[in-house]
């Protein structure tokens, strides 16, 4: 009897380069002993729908799309709350954070075969409050920097690119004062910037945190930065985080399971380079080993 898979694709992501593509990637699954269903995604939320209404009966599941597809995608199975099965990930958006984490290639064929004749690789999952994040949550007013700023830029200069991209906004610097609680200790006060994340690389950038990745050690990777009081403070915190030096003044890095923050005002969160929502009472958890995804190569400890 074949095996089952459910081909989850978002028809428009990388400006639909993938399109041409689907016929011969389908006969490749077929061809390696899988029976097909294809959906194509029709709106903004519906790989998370037809995840939850198909949940159950595939042996695998592959999504092609962006790094948003594949957080619908998972999303929709994590409220569903049944187990998931492997999970293969052809990227075609234009960033792709998560694939380049998970070393997957950008090419859509060769993605394709590791998402069939792969390995399972258990990777922890982030908890915020009723909704779910694979690999970054992130607030304060730089936090669409990184998606706005050119990859042309991003790779001629690094950290700098999103420093430099930060800095012409000084002017308009939001502080929001919070209060963050972590296994045992609470960090108060005035902030610019938050990240957890779970991935070597956020919207091209790679280690903003200054700390090394491990996807399923049931840990987030976090930088929080204060609000500076002045531009040769901001200038100082540009060159600690350029300089890897994250036991500056202004600057918190460190690994959490579990957050819980608090903020005197609604709070815009990205998740996963997307919308996420305005709140004032956070709980951000790991959710360990929650989504095995398909890969080629071995990941344990990076």
């Amino acid at each position: 009897m074949a095996k089952k898979l459910l081909f989850i694709v978002n028809p428009y992501s990388g400006k639909g380069r993938l399109s041409s593509k689907i016929l011969g990637i389908v006969d490749m699954f077929t061809k390696n002993g899988y029976d097909v269903t294809l959906y194509p995604t029709q709106k903004r939320g519906d790989a998370t729908e037809v995840a939850v209404r198909l949940a159950e009966g595939f042996d695998r599941v592959v999504c092609a799309g962006g790094d948003g597809t594949l957080n619908e995608v998972v999303n929709g199975y994590m409220n569903k709350g049944v187990p998931m099965p492997p999970l293969g990930y052809i990227p075609c958006g234009t960033t792709n954070d998560f694939s380049k984490t998970l070393k997957i290639p950008r090419d859509a064929e060769a993605a394709a075969e590791i998402a069939v004749t792969g390995e399972p690789f258990p990777c922890d999952v982030g908890r915020f409050n009723d909704s779910h994040f694979i690999y970054s949550a992130v607030f304060g007013a730089f936090s669409d920097v990184p998606y706005i700023t050119p990859q042309s830029t991003k790779s001629l200069l690094g950290h700098a690119a999103y420093v430099l991209k930060g800095i012409e906004r000084l002017s308009s610097l939001k502080r929001y004062t919070l209060e963050i609680e972590r296994e045992g200790e609470t960090i108060s006060g005035d902030f610019i910037l938050g990240m957890v994340t779970n991935s070597e690389s956020v919207a091209g950038f790679k280690k903003l945190a200054g700390l090394d990745v491990s996807l399923d050690d049931g840990l987030f990777e976090v930088l929080l930065i204060k609000m500076p009081n002045s531009l040769q403070d901001l200038y100082g915190i540009a060159n600690a985080l350029l300089a890897h030096k994250m036991d500056s003044s202004g600057i918190y890095s460190f690994r959490a399971a579990s957050l819980k923050i608090r903020s005197e005002e609604p709070l815009s969160w990205t998740l996963d380079g997307e919308f996420g929502g305005e709140h004032r009472q956070m709980q951000i958890d790991t959710v360990p080993g929650a989504v095995r995804y398909v890969v080629k190569d071995h990941l344990e400890g990076r």
